[in-house]
């Protein structure tokens, strides 16, 4: 059997515990949002996802055919509901109206999370360009004082340039208004 080199193996196992930190984080925090959701959030969510299930169809193909069926005198149940279907339709209809109340509450709630998401991704983002923009002072900084041409490149000088998000989303809203 190969053995892997020293610094390989070291990195495989500093990228592992990276990873399984942050795979615990993340479930930690799903565990707390779900604990964290109130009982009608809870509720909302259970008929959100029965509502989108193979089940739940199959329950309406079955229960639409077996009101059809009675109700078109096809058996031998007296119809209650003839042709057509008025009270299924006024049922269906009622149920729709739930449904989407229910599917809007469980999308407001889930939107929420999102928010939630992309501000710490946004955070992670101007973070993450913070540092670069102060790594590259640095290793220029470093380069300068070691004597070290680091060619003038015109684009480096820019990426050097600390950069505000609020001037990135107004550069945005003025370009999106000149198409």
């Amino acid at each position: 059997m190969k053995k892997k080199p020293v610094t390989k193996q070291l990195h495989q196992q500093h990228l592992a515990q990276v990873i399984d930190r942050n795979i615990d984080t993340l479930l930690e925090m799903r565990q707390q949002l779900e604990q964290a959701k109130s009982i009608q959030d809870k509720i909302a969510d259970w008929i959100t996802s029965f509502s989108g299930s193979m089940v739940f169809l199959y329950f309406h193909v079955i229960w639409f055919a077996v009101w059809m069926l009675i109700n078109t005198s096809l058996t031998s149940i007296p119809a209650f509901d003839p042709f057509p279907f008025g009270l299924l339709t006024m049922v269906v209809s009622l149920e729709a109206i739930f449904l989407s109340t229910f599917v809007l509450i469980s999308q407001n709630r889930l939107a929420q999370v999102a928010d939630q998401r992309a501000d710490l991704d946004l955070h992670v983002n101007l973070l993450g360009e913070y540092e670069v923009t102060k790594i590259l002072k640095l290793v220029d900084a470093i380069a300068d004082h070691m004597g070290i041409d680091a060619c003038n490149d015109p684009e480096l000088e820019q990426l050097k340039v600390e950069i505000s998000p609020d001037q990135v989303l107004q550069e945005m809203a003025k370009r999106k208004k000149k198409a």
